[in-house]
């Protein structure tokens, strides 16, 4: 058997003739690609598999991103101040412009834990308290309360705004807290509280003819920085006595920045945005057709002219001081024959009251019903100027020493301007911006 099967594998073995010759035939294949076709196939598919890869790795990599910036916008709604370096200018807060941030246990040292001592005023939004750095700087804490509290990302607004305005007229801001769920801003304490407090013999200062007219300048003069050079431009929307601060000289100084908007802002909102200020002091152009302009606040700024002619707020009784001044006055007759409105302080004084007719004109103007025949507040500032001119003072001295005179009462007390003397009111922010 081995013999047999090592004869067929050495092909030794020799079958008989009949068999014939052995043929290998080989079936056809039907079609056989050709190579070029082959490599062509494949590196279409390599193509459009890369391609398809690509595109849901980019489809990846932007809900990535979104997600991201959507992480980052969740975060600053809920804490806009996380990047900002409480203890240095940080890049994230270029506009600050030497604002600092205070944390609340700061605050809390320098208000002597917010006591009732230090409480000089409130209203609405929260209180008012004196407070003192370390350096030995005097300051106003205006801590809102919890009802009143802005969003995050609005109070940040309102303070990268107020932080740009700078000027002697103007209320300073110097700094901020936002920590421990607390929102406050930190101003430059103003010793003699506000108009108001002076005009109702609140604080025991008295205003003689000449210190009011001064007054007016100072706080025009505050108005129409904010008008026209404060960058970016201010509507301040809530002029009032309550208002206008008086420092240790008298000077005015516009405060309360609650309810200000950006002029272009103003320019640009819908005439449904909710109309706000105080009534006696708001404009009923304003009010009729909730648009907002700069001759909003001269509008408020004429009201508080005759303020300080009065003495009164705005309205009393239920009786409007624009009205009844109209009502009243006779203008061939002395002083108008005001004397029955007029405060009975600069009355009692017998001075001259220098300029009178020509400011009560001003007053009367700046409260036209029509917004567009109001002057502009740089135009009331040289008009006033120019009243004191012709009544022979000089308006560009800012010293209250001679026109400046107390009650008994104030100057029997030991601290000539009183602890409780100070006072900011109006409302906490509502809009993108706040007080100065």
């Amino acid at each position: 058997m081995d013999n047999v099967i090592s004869r067929f594998s050495t092909q030794t073995y020799k079958p008989p003739d009949r068999f014939g010759p052995y043929i290998f035939k080989a079936n056809k294949y039907d079609k056989f690609p050709d190579e070029k076709g082959l490599k062509s196939s494949h590196i279409i598919g390599a193509i459009l598999g890369a391609s398809v890869f690509l595109l849901l790795l980019m489809i990846a990599g932007i809900y990535a991103l979104k997600q991201k910036k959507r992480a980052e916008r969740a975060n600053d709604q809920i804490n806009p101040f996380a990047k900002w370096d409480a203890n240095q200018n940080s890049v994230d807060a270029p506009q600050l412009m030497g604002v600092k941030a205070f944390t609340f246990e700061e605050m809390r040292k320098c208000a002597n834990n917010f006591s009732v001592a230090n409480d000089v005023g409130g209203g609405g939004y929260g209180q008012v308290y004196k407070g003192i750095l370390p350096s030995g700087q005097l300051i106003a804490i205006k801590r809102a309360q919890p009802g009143s509290l802005q969003g995050a990302l609005e109070f940040k607004t309102e303070i990268e705004l107020l932080s740009r305005v700078h000027h002697k007229n103007v209320v300073k801001l110097l700094g901020f807290c936002f920590d421990r769920g607390e929102q406050m801003l930190v101003y430059e304490y103003i010793p003699n509280g506000s108009l108001r407090d002076s005009l109702s013999g609140k604080n025991g200062i008295r205003l003689d003819w000449t210190r009011r007219l001064r007054i007016a300048l100072g706080s025009g003069k505050g108005l129409a920085y904010l008008h026209e050079l404060a960058d970016p431009p201010i509507i301040h929307r809530d002029v009032k006595s309550s208002n206008i601060l008086l420092d240790e000289s008298l000077a005015a100084k516009v405060a309360d920045f609650g309810l200000s908007q950006l002029v272009e802002e103003a320019e640009k909102a819908n005439v449904t945005a909710q109309v706000k200020g105080t009534m006696g002091y708001l404009d009923p152009e304003y009010y009729m057709t909730n648009q907002l302009t700069e001759k909003s606040d001269v509008y408020g700024f004429g009201v508080m002219m005759l303020e300080l002619l009065t003495g009164e707020i705005p309205i009393v009784n239920g009786k409007y001081v624009v009205k009844e001044v109209k009502m009243k006055m006779n203008k061939s007759k002395k002083l108008y024959d005001l004397q029955e409105l007029l405060d009975t302080t600069i009355i009692s004084t017998n001075e001259n009251l220098k300029g009178f007719e020509k400011f009560v004109n001003l007053a009367l103007i700046c409260v036209d019903q029509e917004g567009v025949k109001r002057p502009s507040m740089n135009e009331v500032v040289k008009e006033i100027e120019y009243i004191m001119q012709h009544a022979g003072l000089y308006p560009n001295v800012d010293s209250a020493a001679s026109s400046r005179t107390y009650d008994e009462a104030s100057k029997g007390s030991g601290d000539l301007y009183r602890n409780n003397s100070f006072e900011y009111s109006a409302s906490f922010p509502t809009t993108k911006l706040e007080p100065h």
